[in-house]
């Protein structure tokens, strides 16, 4: 009789799954939903964000449609599982990577971590106790592994990069568009600041910047410059080195990569122009050698059958083209005190110089992370705690002449401090022992970088998998949140990508 009901129960539950399946392509909507977390990425502060504080401004609004992918990956999870075809589930099943180990027991550390300072008592700041930044923390941590694991698991050969490749390049399409209406509110009667500051302030929590720095959907100038460089930069470079296309139209990936260089410079990001020409050089070094002397080949030898004079003419307005452009951008950069401060500036001492250079805040909390590190060096003061002790380890040629500095330590203030640099909050709140995984989680995405590499077909991987990985190395030095999407998603792509493929590649080539 048992058996017998068993059987019933799981014909009932059969046509359920034939009937939902039936009425819903729940892949194709997951791909849907998975393009419009690329799609929304750009809106860094979502105005309409539940259970975290006014003053946590990393909001992203793709998290609304990562929660609705979620939701349809679950269901096709349940579904895979009651199937008895095994290879259809082997294709859905998570991919695990030994790149993820590290990750996992860094996860498992901060537990720790945050345990164990717990006892330190740390005294509650402005309202912030210390179990209340803890939670938080956590919140945020998990916003940005969610982005990992969802790209981890929507990334399985190159079909879905080209599918997220689309959507991605859409919504930098649309940050150029509104950076470009931004800059003709900063330098034309056009439009006013006003009214452009109005209508940003419908979805995001900061209207646009009282300076002449274009911020896109971003918070602020410096998150568009990160996002630029970290994210979208590193498939357009990759695509022009590989004349890699996600579309018919090959023009659009030069075009989309000439006008995120130029919204970069409407930044005015002084971290976000180190890098890219760090992290441009370093890629065409490693993987772009071929390129180049391709590139002077093309340059210095003319075939035999073309017209000279025409070739050579266009060869002359390459080169004069690029020399443009280049000449351009510094001499724009130069004519703006923001950057020419850097050297212009005359100081007394090193400290004045960080404060004329409008870096002295950023400095001081730098300072007051190391001080924290040293008194608690091994299992640190627990996650997201490190704001209740800087205030206490500021330096004291930062009392009283730098302004940000001067606004948090009001009375009247609401603010609560931040490292504003990611490797010094972890050593300040995990100590050595948490910094050393996550270094370990850093490198191992590297090793999984140069196997793809080596693999011409995933060559492309390689190439923007570096290129992102330098560029987030030194983003990580510029700030201190887990939950920004744009330091998760390329390196999930990677993952994904090279532990589905490597099974059926050819023996690895040498860079």
């Amino acid at each position: 009789m048992a058996e017998k009901q068993d059987i019933h129960d799981r014909g009932k539950k059969k046509p359920f799954v034939n009937i939902l399946t039936s009425w819903l392509d729940l892949e194709k909507l997951s791909r849907v939903l998975w393009g419009l977390v690329l799609l929304t990425l750009p809106v860094t502060s979502f105005r309409y964000f539940p259970l975290l504080g006014k003053h946590t401004y990393v909001r992203p609004l793709a998290f609304y449609p990562l929660a609705l992918l979620y939701l349809i990956l679950f269901l096709r999870l349940v579904i895979a599982s009651s199937r008895k075809d095994t290879s259809r589930n082997d294709k859905f099943r998570l991919p695990w990577s030994n790149a993820l180990l590290p990750l996992l027991l860094f996860f498992l550390f901060i537990i720790l971590a945050t345990t164990a300072g717990a006892f330190l008592s740390p005294i509650p700041l402005r309202g912030q106790e210390y179990w209340g930044r803890a939670l938080r923390a956590f919140l945020t941590f998990g916003i940005g592994l969610s982005f990992f694991i969802a790209t981890l698991w929507m990334h399985r050969d190159l079909d879905d990069l080209r599918h997220s490749l689309k959507w991605l390049y859409a919504g930098l399409f649309l940050t150029i568009i509104w950076s470009g209406v931004q800059a003709i509110s900063f330098y034309t009667p056009l439009l006013s600041k006003a009214q452009v500051s109005e209508w940003q302030l419908l979805f995001s929590m900061r209207g646009i910047p009282k300076l002449r720095r274009v911020s896109g959907f971003a918070f602020e100038a410096s998150w568009l410059a990160g996002q630029i460089s970290t994210l979208y930069l590193p498939w357009l470079m990759a695509s022009l080195l590989l004349r890699f296309r996600v579309t018919k139209f090959k023009w659009l990936e030069p075009l989309l990569l000439l006008g995120s260089v130029v919204v970069l410079l409407l930044t005015y990001s002084r971290g976000g122009l180190l890098i890219v020409l760090a992290a441009t050089g370093i890629t065409i070094l490693v993987s772009g050698r071929k390129n180049i002397q391709r590139s002077f080949y093309w340059l210095t030898h003319i075939p035999e059958k073309t017209r000279r004079l025409s070739s050579w003419g266009l060869r002359a307005l390459v080169v004069l083209l690029i020399i443009g452009i280049t000449w351009g951008g510094v001499s724009f950069l130069a004519q703006q005190n923001y950057i020419n401060r850097l050297w212009t500036v005359e100081a007394d001492s090193l400290a004045d110089y960080f404060v004329k250079t409008n870096a002295g805040g950023r400095v001081t909390y730098l300072w007051a992370a190391v001080q924290i590190f040293l008194q608690h060096p091994l299992l640190g003061t627990g996650l997201g705690s490190s704001g209740l002790y800087l205030y206490q380890n500021f330096p004291d040629w930062a009392l009283s002449n730098i302004p940000e500095i001067t606004k948090h330590l009001s009375p009247a203030s609401s603010l609560y401090p931040n490292a504003k640099n990611l490797y010094l909050r972890i050593l300040a709140e995990n100590g050595v022992f948490g910094f050393t995984l996550f270094i370990s989680f850093l490198f191992a995405i590297l090793s999984q970088i140069l196997t793809a590499l080596r693999h011409e077909k995933m060559k492309i991987v390689g190439i923007a998998g570096l290129f992102s990985w330098v560029a987030i190395l030194i983003y990580y030095f510029m700030q201190d949140s887990f939950a920004m999407a744009e330091l998760w998603i390329n390196f999930g792509v990677v993952l994904g990508i090279t532990y589905r493929t490597a099974k059926t590649q050819s023996t690895p080539r040498e860079l």
